[in-house]
């Protein structure tokens, strides 16, 4: 069963400008039943465990899958459900929230460097970096707080700057052998505005929703012109950001799945090829192994 998708519809072609209040946070649904759904997520984590087992294997490359989105876009729910048929030995997690007064006395790429996944793994960012040219570009307070020399804060020069560190950062990565994909959820307001309200109404929710949340829900607009800037300015042809409809969580997991099986197909890995030396001493194994079976 394979799902029929245009994936380059939602991809990002360097320099593009984006306007994201003309991207769709809701398209036709990829499934005609939650059962279809879920045969459909299946298959897709059937093939992500086979490409994760050869990846981990391969030991050359490592993969880093970035998500990005306003407060309820689903960030969590996506990478809980995508990476359900992913070896847990194999696969890091890390969640970028407030910076300590340890990552406040770093560079803003500091955190997240020390968070890279090893070769042969698949990295998730929870956020990630591109919040500081998001988040701390709309809330001026947080830029502060870095207590950066003053000649390096001229608004008209600083995200530009930062465009341009992120760049090359993950050019330098992708020349180290890291694979990054990266995933924008798009979310409508009025979705995010029933999803905050479904957090209130469910006790065992109510941990995900603060005032925070209504503060960064005051500067929408200015969220979507940070963030339409970022993706604009950050994909690449070897690190792309893809912009995923959000309003309908199910779409979006298939989405996602699929962008990850694709990209993890197109990576040069493979079985480590067994040599002469190595099936001599897998010979030599199973003869001592076979022996012990006649011993009891």
């Amino acid at each position: 069963m394979e799902l029929n998708l245009e994936l380059a519809n939602f991809k990002i072609n360097p320099d593009t400008q984006v306007n994201l209040s003309e991207r769709p946070t809701r398209i036709k649904p990829l499934y005609s039943s939650k059962k279809h759904h879920q045969e459909l997520l299946n298959k897709l984590h059937e093939e992500l465990g086979t490409l994760q087992d050869m990846l981990y294997a391969h030991n050359r490359y490592a993969m880093l899958l970035i998500f990005q989105g306003m407060d309820s876009a689903g960030k969590g729910s996506i990478i809980k459900h995508v990476m359900t048929g992913i070896n847990p030995q194999g696969c890091q997690v890390f969640s970028f929230q407030q910076p300590t007064a340890e990552d406040l006395d770093h560079d803003f790429l500091w955190r997240s460097n020390n968070r890279l996944p090893e070769r042969g793994r698949i990295g998730i960012f929870d956020r990630s970096y591109y919040e500081e040219v998001t988040a701390v570009r709309v809330m001026p307070g947080l830029l502060a707080q870095q207590h950066l020399p003053m000649e390096f804060l001229d608004p008209a020069k600083i995200w530009q700057e930062r465009f341009q560190d992120i760049i090359n950062l993950e050019s330098y990565l992708h020349r180290n052998g890291i694979r990054i994909v990266k995933f924008f959820l798009h979310l409508s307001k009025e979705e995010q505005r029933q999803r905050l309200l479904a957090r209130i109404d469910e006790p065992k929710k109510n941990w995900k929703i603060s005032r925070a949340d209504m503060e960064a829900r005051q500067h929408w607009d200015s969220f979507q012109i940070a963030y339409a800037e970022c993706l604009g300015a950050t994909s690449s042809e070897h690190s792309p950001w893809y912009i995923i409809p959000a309003d309908d969580k199910r779409n979006a997991q298939l989405l996602v799945s699929k962008i990850i099986r694709n990209t993890m197909k197109m990576l040069q890995i493979s079985y480590p090829i067994t040599t002469e030396a190595h099936r001599k001493e897998l010979a030599e194994i199973r003869d001592a192994l076979e022996k012990e079976q006649f011993a009891h």
